[in-house]
């Protein structure tokens, strides 16, 4: 992960990860960079690349066109993956509505990852590694019912990967798609996506 890391510069009273989500919310992050909680630390990753972006806009925009009027799309939301206490800010998350709607005016609380019903990353060069490990690992660990994994950088071609059926920290199925054939996406979303159009 290409990130600066943020060390708390004092002792947590109480437990470490409540400490860690305050400092969270108080992080002043240059604009278009991410926040993220991982390995006990506080990462600020870098806004990634205009190519990245555009991918990241056309899934969103294809997963509109089915999208159910109880979901919603974000693009910097974050999650929480309570069971190992790690905060990631994925490039797309789908959520009920409500729960962005009717969040804390007061508050910049992240969202519990087992209330998304998909989350996609896009690799970087700088976090591919983590994408495909690190990332793959917390969100079955949610359990995230549905991963997506975009990745330009694949050593056998840019390929995108679907992860679903999260058990025991684990997804038991994976569907590799070369990037020029169709990503389909089940219930909710009911939706068919064109790789062929992924910038590479």
């Amino acid at each position: 992960m290409t990130a600066a890391m943020v060390e708390p510069d004092q002792t947590p009273q109480g437990r470490p990860w409540d400490y860690l989500l305050q400092s969270w919310r108080e992080v002043d992050a240059p604009e278009g960079w991410r926040a993220e909680i991982d390995e006990g630390q506080i990462a600020l990753v870098p806004p990634p690349h205009a190519l990245h972006n555009h991918i990241a806009e056309m899934v969103q925009r294809g997963l509109y066109r089915n999208l159910p009027d109880d979901l919603g799309i974000y693009q910097t939301l974050g999650l929480h993956i309570a069971p190992l206490d790690k905060l990631y800010v994925p490039d797309l998350v789908v959520v009920p509505w409500e729960l962005t709607a009717n969040a804390d005016p007061d508050t910049n609380d992240p969202v519990d990852a087992a209330e998304a019903l998909l989350v996609v990353e896009i690799t970087s060069k700088g976090n591919a590694r983590d994408d495909r490990t690190k990332k793959l690992w917390a969100y079955a660990h949610a359990p995230v019912p549905v991963y997506v994994l975009i990745d330009r950088f694949d050593e056998h071609g840019p390929t995108t990967t679907v992860c679903t059926e999260p058990l025991n920290g684990a997804y038991k199925h994976t569907e590799r798609i070369p990037f020029g054939e169709t990503l389909s996406l089940g219930e909710p979303l009911s939706t068919d996506i064109d790789t062929g159009r992924f910038p590479r």
